[in-house]
């Protein structure tokens, strides 16, 4: 047996001295030997089992030899954070001295400060102990938006640890369930039922999009007579992000406003949801979000006004920390419940939704929940208690490969949020560093032969799509200083 062994190894490092030779050569020593490598490293694993027998030494040298490494990663250290605002998206790099970084994303809608202000934090640290560098960070992130700066971060280190040891981040991960990752249209409101069923044809004919989602909420009728009661006293209950006012609409809480909805309001809102119906047909996922800001009692009778249209779920209909009332609303509907997109971190937030058995989907924003790894937690969590999973993602190709990573390592995942559909060039702002693109007819493809996240940003489109004036990743020193003590125990 050893012998036989002995023979394969032989073999096998002279075919891969021979190639690496030729790949010298021809000058081939980029992203198609990184690529070379995953294959192999796809072959050792399966020839693993054969060497139950062997010395450690041979197992070792069969499983290592023609190994392209990328850096010797327990000498990594992170030696700055940079950003570039891009989109309207800010993308942060965090660079090491050995010549490699990563790329992350705060979420939409999120100051970057949120970022920067870690950076004094991670400086000098290996990137490739992304556990224990998220359990330092983990403090200077909160639920929606403020979540963005440690996910950054997070998804930034992935990147580069899977770099480092030449494989994506899946892998790291603990490897994946599917090779493509299914996406959900998400879709602008448009007022007319019949143009708006349109669009969401071409979502499925031309675009090849697999489940689609819709806004569906009070604005829809909200300047229909009788359709609402109170909504005038709150400017008519339409701009629920407009932020501007603390005690305006859009920061009232859902039980708050009193706002109710008439059975005229509730035939128009049947009436518009029918229409798109009778466009997409039922065999299609048809999911809703933004309805308003209004009380436990109206979601309920909202939501059976819109049980006969099968929705895939009703998204957000009461706030995601209200668990009781969440419970409620799921027991007295059959359509699924589904909520978590400003929710941080799996114990504060989704495990009592969890535990009640209070949703049917969650829904965690990967920008705000805690990153990749977290994310895949809280999905594990929810699975081990029959609950499914959907990943809301409204940002830059960055954080929509970093979802990619996740869903493809998550058992109970559904679909994942495309946002940016109708963005003409949303696939030109990176390179994809495997074989595959992005995305093709409404799956994205997931990386299996490209380290980390599988992409580089294509500096040229980005910088079109910058706001004036702004630079490319421009150092940061007034970052660099620690200036707080951060112990939360004495």
């Amino acid at each position: 047996m050893k012998g036989t062994l002995k023979h394969i190894l032989e073999s096998e490092r002279k075919r891969e001295n021979e190639e690496l030779q030729k790949s010298y050569a021809s000058g081939s020593t980029g992203e198609s030997s990184r690529r070379g490598f995953l294959k192999k490293a796809a072959l050792g694993g399966i020839a693993l089992g054969g060497f139950m027998y062997s010395s450690i030494e041979d197992t070792i040298a069969q499983t290592t030899s023609g190994v392209n490494r990328a850096s010797a990663p327990s000498e990594l250290k992170i030696t700055d954070m940079r950003y570039a605002t891009v989109m309207g998206k800010h993308i942060i790099r965090i660079y090491t001295n050995q010549g490699i970084y990563g790329l992350g994303e705060v979420r939409d809608g999120a100051d970057v400060r949120y970022a920067l202000f870690l950076k004094s934090r991670i400086l000098g640290l290996n990137p490739c102990n992304v556990e224990m560098i998220f359990k330092i960070i983990r403090q200077f992130g909160y639920h929606g938006r403020q979540g963005g700066g440690v996910c950054a971060v997070e998804m930034a280190l992935w990147d580069l640890t899977g770099k480092a040891y030449n494989v994506p981040a899946w892998q790291l991960l603990g490897g994946r369930y599917r090779d493509k990752v299914r996406l959900y249209a998400d879709t602008p409101e448009v007022d007319d039922p019949v143009k708006f069923a349109e669009v969401m044809k071409k979502r499925v004919g031309e675009q090849g999009f697999t489940w689609l989602k819709m806004d569906l909420g009070i604005h829809v009728v909200n300047k229909i007579p009788g359709a609402l009661v109170n909504a005038e006293f709150w400017n008519g209950a339409a701009g629920q992000y407009d932020l501007r006012e603390y005690m305006g609409y859009g920061n009232t809480l859902h039980p708050f406003t009193q706002i109710q909805i008439t059975d005229r309001g509730l035939e128009g809102l049947q009436e518009y949801v029918a229409k798109v119906r009778d466009g997409v047909g039922y065999e299609i996922p048809l999911c809703a979000d933004h309805f308003g800001h209004f009380d436990l009692n109206n979601s309920i009778r909202f939501g059976k006004a819109m049980e006969k249209f099968r929705l895939a779920w009703l998204e957000d209909m009461v706030p995601w920390f209200s668990t009781e009332q969440w419970k409620k609303v799921t027991d007295a509907l059959e359509t699924p419940t589904c909520t978590g997109e400003d929710i941080y971190c799996l114990k504060d937030g989704f495990k009592p939704l969890i535990d009640a058995q209070a949703v049917d989907i969650i829904h965690p924003d990967l920008g705000t929940s805690g990153g990749l790894l977290e994310t895949k937690k809280i999905g594990d969590y929810a699975e081990e208690h029959g609950i499914a999973m959907a990943m809301h993602m409204a940002g830059s190709p960055v954080c929509f490969m970093a979802n990619v990573h996740c869903a493809a390592a998550t058992q109970n995942f559904l679909a994942l949020e495309h946002h940016s559909v109708d963005v003409p060039y949303y696939n030109n702002l990176v390179k994809m560093t495997g074989s595959k693109p992005m995305i093709e007819k409404g799956f994205a493809n997931v990386p299996l032969d490209a380290p980390g996240l599988g992409i580089e940003l294509n500096e040229e489109e980005c910088k079109k799509h910058m706001p004036k004036g702004a630079g490319w990743f421009e150092p940061t020193p007034e970052w660099d200083q620690k200036r707080s003590h951060d112990r939360l125990w004495s």
